[in-house]
Order: C-alpha cells, then structure tokens, then sequence
C-alpha cells in the first residue's frame, strides 16, 4: 500500500465525480429530498423528532451502496480497472483511494441534510448536534464500504443494483425501525445483533431519547466502524481485475 498512490486514486476519483452531476445529485441532494418529504408525511407532533434522526442514517447509507457499487463494478467493466492493475496500485490502494473520495462526498452530505434538517425542518435533537453529524457520516461511510465489497460479486451493473435489497432490506427489517428487538424471537435477536445497520439504528435512537453520550452510543459507533473496515478489507481481498 502507497499513500501517494492511493491519494492519486482519490483525486482521481473525486474529478470524474465534479464531471457526473446525476451521481452528485444523487448523493447529495436525494438523502436531503427525502428528509423533506418525510418531515411532511410525519405531520403529527414528535413523530419526526423520532423518527427523522433514525432514518438520517438509513438514506446515505442506501444511496451510497447502489453508487459505490455500480461506481466499482464500471471501472471493472470497463476495462479501467485491468489498466489501472498493471501499474504500482494495489487493491487496497484503489479500495482505499474510493473510501477517501467517497467519505469526502459523505461528509458533503451529512452536512448538508443535517442542516436542513435542524434548521428549516425544525428537527428538535435532545443529543449533542455535532454526534448526528458524526453518525450520519458513519453511516454512509459504512453503506459505502459495503457497496464497494458487494460490487465483487457483481457481474452487471444491473447485478450491482440487485444487491441493495438484499443487502439492505433484511438489515432495515431486522433494526429495530418497524418493530422493536425485544418483542423479536430469538433467532431474531441473533440475526439482528451481526447486522451493521442495527447499531446504526440503535446509535440514531439515542440520539433521540438521551441528552448525553452514551455508551451505546460509543458502542454502536465504534461497530459501525468496525464493519466499515472490515468490509473494506474484505473487499480488497475478493477484487477481481475484471468482470468474466
């Protein structure tokens, strides 16, 4: 691993990003329309003080897995990729060189639906400002590297955008969102507690019901990271040079 080279990599990457508006579109202003759409559909009084912080974490998450996927599986499609493999870049180098690039995109984001969010939509937070910002930066850092390693087993883009649901859904079922995880069965419960959005969640649920940082707090942060990494890791080992 280079840091030179992998920092060439995220310049790289963050050029071809000023050039693509739909994707930045997509980024940035997507998670924050539906911020707004869903301040409206929650009318009823606290519903969106309730709800807003949890599902601030879930929308990055989601769109940064379908554009870091399909994002990786072009460079690889096209060819990009196998050109890029005969010189000094490794896979980490290149996975690494997405993560910067992309975590640069998702702090644009947090900060930009946060502040929509507690400005012009009135969200009333009883945790510290600063840790939504964090969270929800975590969170899409966390869909990001789980895009880039579910883009391995992609062979299409389309493939690329199949992954999402299952990716995403069991996750968003098994979080605590719809239905909390004490009234779960066991298995549940089991399943839910190896998930990465749960604690994304949970984390998002603090922040609502305690004016302190908790140690769940720091627990479900320091789970997300973990994953983060992890995913990371395992998606520079299960890199291919190109699609078969």
């Amino acid at each position: 691993m280079s840091l030179t080279i992998t920092l060439a990599t995220t310049r790289r990457i963050l050029a071809q990003l000023r050039r693509d508006h739909r994707t930045l579109g997509l980024l940035i202003l997507v998670p924050s329309l539906l911020m707004v759409l869903l301040r409206y559909v929650l009318d009823a009084p606290g519903a969106f003080d309730r709800f807003g912080p949890v599902l601030m974490g879930v929308f990055p998450f989601v769109v940064m897995f379908v554009v870091t996927s399909v994002g990786t599986l072009r460079e690889r499609t096209s060819g990009t990729l196998e050109r890029l493999m005969t010189t000094p870049l490794g896979k980490l180098d290149l996975l690494l060189g997405y993560a910067l690039a992309f975590g640069v995109t998702a702090l644009v984001q947090a900060a930009v639906v946060g502040t929509i969010a507690l400005t012009w939509l009135g969200l009333d937070l009883r945790g510290p400002t600063w840790t939504l910002f964090l969270m929800t930066l975590l969170d899409g850092w966390l869909g990001m590297a789980l895009g880039l390693f579910a883009s391995a087993f992609a062979r299409t883009e389309f493939q690329a955008v199949q992954f999402m649901p299952a990716f995403a859904l069991p996750q968003l079922l098994l979080a605590g969102l719809f239905v909390p995880r004490e009234q779960m069965s066991v298995g549940l419960r089991w399943a839910s507690d190896v998930m990465p959005l749960t604690y994304a969640v949970d984390a998002m649920q603090q922040l609502t019901r305690h004016a302190d940082i908790t140690g769940t707090l720091v627990r479900d942060a320091v789970v997300i990271a973990s994953c983060m990494l992890l995913a990371l890791v395992l998606g520079a080992a299960t890199l291919r040079r190109r699609t078969a």
